[in-house]
């Protein structure tokens, strides 16, 4: 037998799951990270994981579903979510959201701090993907405050469970078809080229946004103080119903009273929750006290 018939057949989808591994996997995914995989993602799962998994040596889902709940260091569940995770975002997605920021949520936040002698804004991107919404949100905010953006406690906590995305958002580099979907004199003034197709944001706005990795699964939020702003736009599509009306209420706990909660226009907190006032479409206000 020569070396030429020794060699691994090439990659092939081949790998199936049994109802059994499913149900597994989906368990894990929906416990550890809140997403809810149905039964018409189950080809889908197959097609994301066997690549790793023969990378890994492992043959059968449940071989991989061991490797999983083995590893003590957690980073198995990272590369998972990333392979899962879509991740499909970019600038001014969703634009009247960032219309109503600059001309109304902003000015009326900062003007009731000012009122209250404080210059402390504090703002979460929660799933921020591969940074666009924050670093938009932080352009907006230095255009509205202008030369006193120094004098105030501002920047932008932007948090997601890929690390992937992360990495994405904390190099700040996009294609610049991509970077086109912004008024030109943001992109003028807050990017500058990086390579024949490529804009990248200025050290400006990227030193103002903190990047972090954190599970919206966490059950006890770590924040000290609660947020003027929450946005967390199309990450609950992929929750189930108690899985969204439990972040819901955590986020409620984290922002301060007037704050305002983003979601995306394809989800809904639903006419049957209190919390929050409704404003328009994907967009909620806590009351006052």
């Amino acid at each position: 037998m020569d070396n030429n018939s020794r060699q691994a057949p090439p990659y092939t989808n081949t790998m199936s799951i049994s109802d059994r591994e499913f149900a597994q996997l989906r368990n894990l995914i929906h416990e550890r990270f809140g997403i809810n995989l149905t039964d018409q993602k189950r080809s889908l799962l197959v097609g994301r994981l066997q690549k790793l998994m023969r990378n890994l040596g492992l043959s059968t889902f449940s071989a991989y579903f061991d490797y999983l709940v083995g590893d003590k260091t957690e980073r198995s569940l990272g590369e998972l979510v990333d392979l899962i995770s879509t991740n499909h975002t970019y600038f001014n997605r969703e634009k009247d959201h960032f219309d109503y920021f600059a001309e109304t949520a902003l000015p009326a936040t900062i003007n009731k701090l000012r009122q209250q002698n404080c210059k402390e804004l504090r703002i979460w991107c929660a799933g921020c993907s591969s940074g666009e919404e924050p670093y938009t949100l932080l352009m907006l905010m230095m255009e509205h405050l202008g030369t006193d953006y120094s004098k105030w406690d501002a920047g932008i906590l932007a948090t997601d469970i890929s690390d992937r995305a992360l990495t994405i958002a904390r190099r700040g580099v996009y294609a610049t078809e991509r970077v086109k979907q912004l008024p030109e004199n943001l992109q003028r003034k807050y990017f500058t080229p990086a390579g024949a197709d490529n804009m990248a944001v200025i050290d400006k706005i990227k030193k103002e946004a903190t990047f972090r990795r954190f599970n919206l699964m966490n059950t006890c939020f770590p924040f000290k103080k609660p947020f003027h702003m929450i946005f967390c736009r199309n990450v609950m599509i992929y929750f189930d119903q108690p899985t969204r009306e439990a972040l819901v209420r955590r986020y409620h706990q984290c922002t301060e009273p007037g704050g305002y909660l983003f979601i995306g226009h394809s989800e809904t907190l639903g006419r049957s929750q209190t919390l929050y006032n409704y404003l328009k479409p994907a967009l909620y206000q806590k009351g006052t006290l």
